[in-house]
């Protein structure tokens, strides 16, 4: 008899226990339907769910094999701007122009990748090249050791980021957001303002992504949080490189080629900062408006004129004059700006001629001057901010396509105010 009741006891546990659970899962899956029956938000369109894909020797081996780039043109104008000079970066980058000029790689029939072998430098091998390296702060000492690794694993994929029902290819904007670990709250407030995905106006799709590398040595480490995240969200990229404020360029390399691996006919790509505000309703109706030759051409933001290499070590864009000398071209703020999709297989293919510089933004905008696309500017882009006064005022924003810096809160209130039906402007 005791056994009987001990039986009947651990089934009704267990069954209490799934009710439980399911009555959990229920009361998601409704708070979700709630939110996206909200009138200032999109519908989402259904997609089967994604699958976070965990690389593994095998899987990185796979997607590193070459395929074939698009033949390339590197403008006069970019190999002028860039001086021949005793500086070790344009050393580097006139070594790589030689080597594209002679046509090595083509006669080899070799993909350009091949060149770059993840070894780090030796500190002997850069003292030779760098005389002064020993007053370079310590993390451009870590920069220039990895400067040749140009393919780090990808730890955690979303390979039907860009699948939709109406097949591949439907996709019109990619949000394409810079971040790190730590920031969780700054992404959930993305999610829930200007990056949520769906089918907008026009039948127009739109997609989110984070980019992301891996907890800095000096940060707890936070994968188990990172991977339970992408599951739940289905918006995490990440790739096995220590997520640093120099390692950004990196980031823009490995992000290039996700993008021809997994979401090569996306027409717009925005690429930003997690901590911008951005008006997705005004830009739609900018890239709309755009004439076809163009919207094939584009890379437009906050365009920066006339900038030269900052020399005070204490500031955070220091680039030292025995590493770099010259002028930088005119580059649109990577707080956020927009360009073509139809670019991305040349601007991944030139990236291997170009060697990484220590400024993202910087790097962009050398890599679209190579290819003989000049920086537009928008005024609607403010990645400086804008008057103090301006700050909270949604009738401000509505004409504005992006501003920098807003905390999680600040663009919680914004969006609520601007998609409020009180709202007079």
């Amino acid at each position: 008899m005791k056994k009987k009741y001990l039986k009947l006891l651990i089934v009704a546990l267990v069954s209490s226990f799934c009710v439980v659970i399911f009555s959990k899962l229920r009361d998601v899956e409704r708070s979700q339907k709630d939110l996206l029956k909200s009138p200032s938000v999109p519908t989402a369109t259904p997609r089967k769910p994604t699958t976070v894909v965990i690389s593994t020797i095998k899987k990185k081996m796979e997607s590193t094999m070459p395929y074939e780039l698009p033949p390339l043109t590197i403008s006069e104008a970019f190999r002028k701007d860039v001086p021949k000079n005793g500086a070790f970066w344009n050393r580097k980058l006139h070594s790589l122009l030689r080597q594209f000029d002679s046509g090595i790689d083509n006669q080899a029939h070799k993909h350009p990748r091949e060149k770059f072998h993840c070894q780090p430098e030796s500190f002997e091998l850069l003292q030779t090249n760098i005389q002064d390296i020993q007053s370079y702060p310590p993390l451009y000492g870590d920069f220039l050791q990895s400067m040749e690794c140009r393919d780090p694993p990808l730890l955690i994929n979303q390979p039907d980021k860009c699948a939709s029902e109406s097949g591949p290819g439907q996709i019109f904007l990619l949000f394409a957001i810079k971040s790190i670990p730590k920031h969780f709250e700054r992404r959930q407030a993305v999610r829930e303002t200007w990056g949520r995905e769906g089918l907008y106006e026009n039948g127009l799709q739109i997609r989110t992504v984070f980019l992301l590398g891996r907890s800095s040595v000096d940060d707890p480490n936070l994968d188990k949080l990172v991977s339970f995240e992408a599951q739940q969200f289905r918006d995490i990229l990440v790739w096995d490189f220590h997520d640093s404020f120099y390692n950004l360029t990196l980031k823009e390399h490995v992000f290039f080629k996700w993008l021809l691996d997994d979401c090569p006919r996306v027409s717009f790509i925005f690429k930003g900062d997690d901590d911008v505000f951005a008006n997705t309703q005004a830009i739609l109706d900018h890239l709309q408006s755009l004439e076809p030759e163009k919207a094939t051409a584009l890379y437009t933001g906050q365009v920066i004129s006339d900038a030269s290499p900052l020399r005070d070590p204490k500031i955070k864009y220091y680039v030292p004059q025995s590493f770099y000398e010259g002028p930088y071209p005119p580059y649109a703020g990577g707080g956020g700006f927009l360009f073509s999709g139809n670019l991305l297989p040349s601007l991944y293919h030139v990236s291997f001629y170009i060697p990484f510089f220590p400024i993202d933004d910087v790097y962009n905008g050398m890599c679209f001057k190579a290819l003989g696309i000049s920086a537009t500017k928008h005024d609607g882009f403010k990645t400086f901010d804008i008057r103090a006064q301006d700050r909270e005022n949604p009738c401000v924003h509505k004409d504005l396509l992006l501003v920098h810096q807003r905390d999680p809160q600040q663009t919680m209130r914004l969006w609520r105010n601007m998609h409020s039906a009180m709202l007079t402007c």
